[in-house]
């Protein structure tokens, strides 16, 4: 699908600069000082259009969260979608954070999301797949001890790949549903792509994983 370009995102995202971080990289080591208060640091990769990291926002405002977007045009949405939730715990970075240790300091992160990620299905791609070792190795660094990583897609094969490439790393697995919205999970943020293919009849897949 092609993105179309919105030339006032620049202008938008200016204005609200105390939302999406101008130079995130000042902050490495020291995110707690780009929130109004020390709390837990949670981070989503491929934020969208931000329906998952708003509502985290007001779900838990214990938690400090911040969601990574590299797509301009689709970050001013999930910027939108913060500010209408009014939530104060949010902070959004366009970066395409090629290697997060760029970003974040090690012991820095205490819980990564990875929601719909790009599953690349083709194997000569595997190596792009956010769950590949080397993806993994990033993550890894970046989390506290025992770090967390959630996981939701609807991609079947990228789900099984991951959770096999979970387990062949030494993570520990903590929960498998092969079909989320069957749980009625009352805690669970649906993205706009969950609430898009569930409705379609689609299940949803999750796996909760934990570093050693």
């Amino acid at each position: 699908m092609r993105l179309r370009n919105k030339p006032w995102a620049d202008d938008y995202m200016r204005e609200n600069n105390h939302v999406v971080i101008e130079n995130p990289f000042q902050y490495k080591g020291n995110w707690q000082a780009a929130f109004d208060k020390d709390q837990p640091l949670h981070l989503e990769i491929g934020s969208g259009k931000g329906q998952f990291i708003a509502g985290m926002g007001n779900q838990h405002p214990e938690i400090n969260f911040i969601g990574v977007e590299r797509v301009k045009s689709v970050i001013v949405g999930a910027l939108k979608k913060v500010l209408d939730a009014e939530t104060s715990n949010v902070r959004l970075l366009n970066e395409d954070a090629e290697d997060l240790r760029d970003l974040f300091h090690t012991n820095e992160v205490e819980h990564i999301y990875l929601n719909f990620s790009d599953p690349w299905p083709k194997t000569r791609h595997e190596k792009r797949r956010l769950t590949f070792p080397a993806f993994l190795d990033q993550y890894k660094d970046i989390l506290k001890n025992e770090g967390k990583l959630t996981l939701k897609t609807d991609n079947k094969g990228f789900f099984e790949y991951s959770v096999a490439s979970f387990s062949q790393y030494g993570m520990i697995i903590e929960e498998i549903s092969l079909d989320l919205h069957e749980m009625n999970d009352p805690l669970n943020v649906p993205t706009e792509y969950e609430e898009k293919f569930s409705e379609k009849g689609q299940p949803i897949y999750r796996c909760k994983a934990k570093f050693w």
